[in-house]
């Protein structure tokens, strides 16, 4: 793979899951387990969400940078400074410029796009192979310090039941409720990413390759 579709691969990828966070906002069906944190936190605290996540982003990268260093590349900065403020920009054209009313139908929409955004533009991000988002890293990390003892799709649940129920919490605390973050939106996300996003890689893999 050259270089020139590495990397239009790896900006592709980031856009769509931009693409995805602000769907499933939209949609008003929740969200998936990392935005569902940060949506609630950044509601509590009054912030944007794109600026408390790429806060968040920046102190996983720490212990990222210690613990699977490996991780890092080019796309995992991008990612992390990027995703949070193009799902914002979304939201803000969607709901105080253009004003759409969000009806069933429409959420509906919102949210299968979401899933193909989603699955999409993971398979992207990982085909270009520079690195990924620091969240994605956490997993990896909780099954090198066990050593093993809890395997990564067990620490990819782990962190994600935990980061929803943070979520909640704060969702709560803001009085914006449970179903401002978490919906069948977060279950079908949950469900169908990994199936899709091997689809998506093996297509995308013949393309590039």
């Amino acid at each position: 793979m050259t270089k020139t579709k590495r990397i239009s691969g790896m900006v592709l990828g980031i856009f769509f899951i931009g693409l995805c966070v602000s769907f499933l906002r939209l949609s008003q069906f929740g969200v998936d387990p990392f935005s569902a944190m940060n949506l609630g936190i950044s509601g509590f605290i009054g912030w944007s969400f794109g600026t408390w996540q790429l806060l968040v982003n920046a102190i996983i990268l720490v212990v990222v940078f210690f613990q699977a260093r490996s991780c890092i590349g080019t796309g995992t900065i991008i990612n992390m400074v990027f995703v949070g403020y193009i799902a914002d920009f979304i939201c803000y054209v969607a709901n105080d410029v253009v004003q759409i009313q969000m009806n069933l139908p429409l959420r509906i929409i919102a949210l299968l796009l979401a899933q193909l955004m989603a699955s999409m533009g993971v398979a992207l991000y990982m085909v270009a192979d520079m690195g990924i988002a620091p969240y994605d890293s956490v997993a990896i990390i909780i099954e090198k310090l066990t050593h093993q003892k809890i395997p990564f799709h067990k620490a990819r649940i782990l962190s994600d039941v935990v980061v929803v129920i943070i979520g909640i919490i704060f969702a709560i605390a803001s009085g914006a409720g449970i179903w401002s973050v978490v919906g069948i939106g977060t279950i079908i996300n949950a469900c169908f990413n990994g199936p899709l996003i091997q689809f998506f890689k093996t297509k995308l893999e013949r393309f590039y390759l």
